[in-house]
């Protein structure tokens, strides 16, 4: 019996530039009728696919830099590789030393190159979209498959689109209801991207386009409360980022403000997005999650152009973007009340109310 032909994509990213792969891997599925290969980096990557249709599994790596010899994990990659030799593979990686690391993968696996088609290779025009830039690398075919499926086209959405299992919705339930958060409207900020915090402290803010001034949160906190007084605000980011968050929260001084750092890991941020009245977020991974968990959204941009990156939304209402080139090219030169207005312009989320769970019961002991 003949082998699927199932895509084997390959994208070394971070959180966001592996959400925005979904529209791709979605038309593959589509295109070759069996759903993708997924060769990464990051515990991330595993959870932001597990149990999404268009993904059969995810391979990750820890560390893909390490030289070939000192790594086990990239010569256990080259072996899995190898068995997907007849598969058409899409490299979705930008990043020359990333890419030139794929490209010996690759070779060592013995895949042909006429198995193999690579973003690098299409333009990206000056106001296109990364998701619009990759569904032209789904829409190419390799040269060693066009004969059977270069004729095969088609039409699938362009915004990034994933289910919370009834799973991660349960343990997210459980999670409020213990936090007391269960009866509150609940808006999510994400001041941290991943420059914030490095190995040796927080980063200046001189050296960061994306900081925005801690007084500025809390003015956007104050009118938040002011609307909506029986609100929860959650203070979102990385265990890493916990330190800063907890210090940010401790210099306003503002009620109802928690930080959700430390327990809030991928499949719960993804269900709580599902729920959540709004968030506002400088332009990072957790802002593209929540516009597709449909999260009502206001997205500060820093030197990064928001026509390649605007988080898309199956509502393009429910995303408000600001700043970024050519009018401004860092976060803090967004004013409060823009973002403020901004936020009180998004449309209202229906409500959530989580179930509490019902008490456990114990099975009698044994005699």
């Amino acid at each position: 019996m003949p082998l699927p032909f199932r895509p084997l994509v390959i994208r070394f990213g971070r959180l966001g530039d592996m959400l925005l792969l979904q529209p791709l891997l979605r038309r593959l599925h589509a295109r070759y009728g069996a759903p993708c290969e997924l060769l990464a980096i990051g515990e991330h990557s595993i959870e932001l696919y597990r149990d999404q249709p268009d993904v059969a599994e995810v391979i990750a790596l820890r560390a893909h830099h390490r030289p070939l010899p000192l790594s086990p994990e990239q010569w256990h990659a080259v072996h899995v590789l190898r068995g997907m030799r007849h598969m058409p593979v899409y490299v979705c990686e930008p990043q020359p030393r990333s890419l030139e690391r794929i490209r010996l993968l690759l070779r060592l696996a013995g895949i042909p190159g006429s198995h193999c088609v690579f973003l690098n290779d299409i333009p990206l025009s000056s106001n296109g979209h990364w998701i619009e830039h990759l569904l032209q690398l789904a829409d190419s075919t390799p040269a060693g498959f066009r004969e059977r499926f270069g004729d095969v086209s088609c039409v699938t959405g362009s915004v990034p689109e994933f289910a919370v299992s009834p799973r991660d919705r349960a343990a997210c339930d459980r999670w409020l209801v213990e936090r007391g958060l269960s009866v509150h409207p609940l808006v999510l900020l994400q001041p941290a991207n991943k420059r914030t915090v490095r190995w040796n402290g927080v980063r200046k803010p001189s050296d960061d386009d994306k900081s925005w001034p801690v007084d500025h949160w809390a003015q956007v906190i104050a009118a938040i409360l002011e609307q909506l007084p029986q609100a929860r605000i959650l203070l979102c980011g990385s265990p890493a980022e916990s330190r800063y968050l907890e210090g940010m929260r401790a210099t306003m001084a503002q009620p109802h403000v928690e930080v959700a750092a430390r327990d809030l890991p991928l499949p719960r941020l993804r269900a709580l997005l599902a729920v959540a009245h709004s968030m506002v977020s400088v332009d990072t991974g957790p802002a593209h999650l929540a516009a597709a968990m449909g999260c009502p959204l206001v997205v500060m941009f820093g030197s990064v152009s928001p026509a390649h990156w605007r988080p898309r939304s199956s509502m393009p209402q429910a995303v408000q973007v600001l700043g970024g080139p050519p009018g401004r090219h860092r976060v803090d030169a967004i004013a409060p009340e823009e973002v403020i207005e901004a936020w009180r312009s998004l449309p209202v989320r229906g409500t959530y109310s989580p179930v509490a769970p019902a008490p456990a019961m114990h099975a009698p002991l044994a005699v």
